[in-house]
């Protein structure tokens, strides 16, 4: 299947991986042996086009099935989108235009092939075969469930019990994305563990239509930077992967170490053995944030590049080493006021904003630091006009002050 051979075991261990449930496994177990290329189906839905680490996991694992070289269809559910998906909603969504499913859609596969291998990966949407489709067959797939059976849905028998209204077409939503497992032939579907419902419908669908039930793969929420909610943009606690290289390096070493071990789980591409490895290091004494360090390189390398990771400790707010400066350099012009002949440096750190007063300013002095191009300074240093130098103030303040 690949230039690599794999056992089944091995095939299995990392399927595993990060994973909430396999409906069933030894389902999983008898498709691997039929030793061909698995057709592996995960669908989105293009309401939400900027992507963040959370929704990395279902691609990470995409990514997983692919270097095991099985069959990846990455399904654009641009005829879907326009009903909207009910999942863990408490409100009808409204639908998206067609030019709001295209231009998100071109976005969403921007950012997915920084993980998968765009040439091995087929892109499909649903439109395709739904756009043919006729009423009677809606009116027949339709059949297929009933009424008591789609209130059995957690989101919807509270939407019901607390007579919130439901829509009849949010009631196809579940049928519709079974149907895209008819009409791909999946053998695996993965989602998130708030889309077990709809996989599972997946899997009803296929056998009423006469093909073998596809195997059923969610994967976890993953928790934001606070380590308590799960990771949204409207909560900020997220790693979005179009962050700059300083800001993601920055929001990573952020993290609450308890998050350290599921963290590398379910983004790192590492094999388990050596994550196990840093993590009994860390247990040993090492320090966490230089485990989040590497984690943070190799996310950063995987979404811009080697460049990037290498140097993105290097933005302004991070500790450096002695002798880097940032990349990102802030750059001040102060004014000597007239008569004025020179500027101390307590009123350069105050006024260039390396300090929050004048106060803080003379501690960080007192407490030699303050180095201006590299050389520790005193309280009677100052600049003249026309100078231009680097000053530090503390671990993490630094700007490339002018005196005008």
């Amino acid at each position: 299947m690949t230039d690599q051979t794999y056992t089944l075991e091995e095939q299995l261990a990392l399927i595993q991986r990060g994973t909430q449930e396999i409906l069933s496994e030894d389902d999983l177990v008898a498709k691997l042996k039929l030793n061909r290329p698995l057709r592996i189906k995960a669908g989105f839905d293009p309401t939400a086009p900027d992507l963040h680490l959370g929704h990395t996991v279902l691609i990470n694992k995409l990514k997983h099935f692919q270097d095991l070289g099985h069959e990846i269809y990455f399904l654009i559910g641009d005829y879907t989108a326009k009903i909207g998906d009910p999942s863990g909603k408490n409100s009808t969504r409204p639908p998206l235009t067609d030019e709001q499913i295209k231009a998100n859609a071109t976005t969403y596969a921007e950012q997915v092939f920084k993980i998968l291998d765009k040439e091995k990966t087929r892109v499909v949407f649903n439109s395709e075969w739904f756009s043919d489709m006729s009423a009677a067959d809606m009116i027949q797939l339709a059949s297929q469930q009933t009424v008591s059976r789609m209130l059995e849905r957690d989101d919807f028998s509270k939407r019901y019990a607390s007579q919130t209204p439901i829509s009849i077409h949010e009631f196809l939503y579940p049928l519709v994305q079974g149907y895209d497992s008819i009409a791909l032939k999946a053998d695996v579907e993965l989602g998130g563990t708030d889309q077990t419902f709809n996989l599972l419908m997946g899997r009803t669908l296929q056998g009423r239509y006469g093909q073998e039930p596809q195997v059923c793969i969610t994967v976890p929420i993953l928790e934001g930077l606070d380590g308590v909610n799960k990771m949204s943009k409207s909560l900020g606690n997220y790693v979005a992967i179009y962050d700059a290289p300083g800001t993601m390096y920055q929001k990573i070493l952020s993290m609450p170490d308890t998050l350290i071990q599921r963290y590398f789980e379910f983004l790192s591409f590492k094999p388990m053995d050596e994550i196990e490895a840093l993590m009994a290091e860390m247990e040993a004494g090492r320090n966490p944030q230089e485990i989040k360090r590497i984690l943070a390189e190799e996310l950063i390398e995987r979404f811009h590049d080697a460049d990037a990771a290498a140097n993105a400790h290097k933005s302004a707010g991070n500790v450096l080493a002695d002798g880097e400066l940032p990349v990102d350099l802030p750059e001040v012009t102060l004014t000597l006021e007239e008569g004025q002949e020179a500027l101390f440096i307590t009123q350069v750190l105050n006024q260039a904003g390396l300090t929050k007063n004048s106060a803080a300013a003379k501690d960080m002095i007192k407490r030699n630091a303050v180095k201006v191009d590299g050389e520790v300074v005193n309280a009677g240093f100052s600049l003249t006009s026309g100078q231009t130098v680097v000053i530090q103030a503390g671990k993490k303040a630094y700007a490339k002050v002018t005196i005008a």
